[in-house]
């Protein structure tokens, strides 16, 4: 089975202190400010738009010559859908999956083109996404985490809110040792971003009223924030719960412990869809084969074993 991982590109965020502008500044160096902060804007734009058109080349030159199927879109669901696909090809040698990441958006937009012919979700669809086909595989909880070392094992959902609103920045405030709190986010477009977005920063209008602080270290993966809140004592960061193990904490939130059983009872209340997107409606051939095994039985037993919830 050929697998590869697209890489979404990020930018950092250039922000410019005023506190440090002297009252002497010229207008023209205002201007300047003014107008290096709209070239940044641009470029951030244009780049997301790049990185999609990348992601649909790719997908359309590298894979369809050896692939039957192609599979693209959230990296969350990512390592689950490669695990079914390598129980899927045993059953049916040869059939050819290729499974490829770069986020939930690429994902849908892929599937919309045609570059791929199943996109990978793991946030609901908006409005102007709706016209695809869908169907939910499983429910994933959404984590909250922290280094092992850290003392904090309880957090309200306002504190997480305030904290990547950069309204709380050292764990002293929460209970903690004193020191700066190290924020990780995922990237514009990710699943697991938009879905921490409508059910922490939301503040449960539905809407997003908090946004997460140009301060938050970007990362394209759950497995790179992982990684990146396991080496660090003072981090936070939000994954997939399927994901959590030793090397990370899972903060309690509201007093409720992040677990399946949890999430099942409705106690505790951050978790998503995992969607398969499709143009065709319904899909057809080896297709629809793969998703009815993933909803069978033995891919449901698949998808329990790894912690989500079919």
């Amino acid at each position: 089975m050929k697998i590869k991982n697209i890489r979404n590109l990020t930018i950092r965020n250039f922000t410019t202190n005023q506190h440090e502008l002297v009252p002497t500044v010229h207008a023209r160096t205002l201007a300047s400010i003014s107008n290096s902060k709209f070239v940044v804007f641009i470029w951030f734009v244009v780049n997301k738009f790049l990185i999609l058109f990348m992601i649909s080349v790719l997908l359309s030159c590298g894979g369809r010559s050896a692939a039957n199927l192609v599979v693209a879109g959230s990296t969350s669901v990512q390592p689950y859908v490669e695990l079914l696909a390598e129980e899927f090809e045993l059953l049916y040698p040869g059939s050819g999956i290729d499974i490829q990441g770069g986020g939930s958006s690429a994902g849908i937009t892929a599937a919309e083109s045609g570059a791929a012919d199943i996109g990978m979700s793991s946030r609901w669809l908006k409005r102007v996404e709706e016209h695809l086909w869908s169907v939910e595989i499983a429910k994933d909880g959404l984590a909250v985490i922290v280094n092992p070392s850290n003392p904090v094992t309880n957090l309200t959902l306002d504190q997480v809110r305030k904290i990547y609103a950069a309204e709380i920045t050292d764990w002293r405030q929460l209970g903690g040792r004193q020191a700066r709190i190290h924020l990780i986010a995922r990237e514009e477009g990710s699943g697991t971003r938009s879905a921490f977005e409508e059910m922490v920063m939301a503040s449960g209008s539905g809407q997003v009223q908090h946004r997460i602080t140009a301060r938050a270290i970007i990362q394209n993966s759950n497995g790179a924030v992982r990684q990146l809140v396991a080496g660090d004592p003072n981090s936070i960061g939000f994954i997939s719960l399927g994901l959590v193990d030793h090397t990370v904490k899972a903060i309690k939130l509201d007093g409720v412990e992040a677990s399946r059983e949890n999430v099942m009872d409705g106690s505790y209340t951050l978790f998503r869809p995992f969607l398969f997107v499709s143009k065709e409606i319904p899909p057809t051939g080896l297709a629809i084969k793969f998703i009815e095994f993933i909803l069978s039985p033995r891919g449901k037993e698949l998808m329990t074993q790894e912690g989500l919830i079919p």
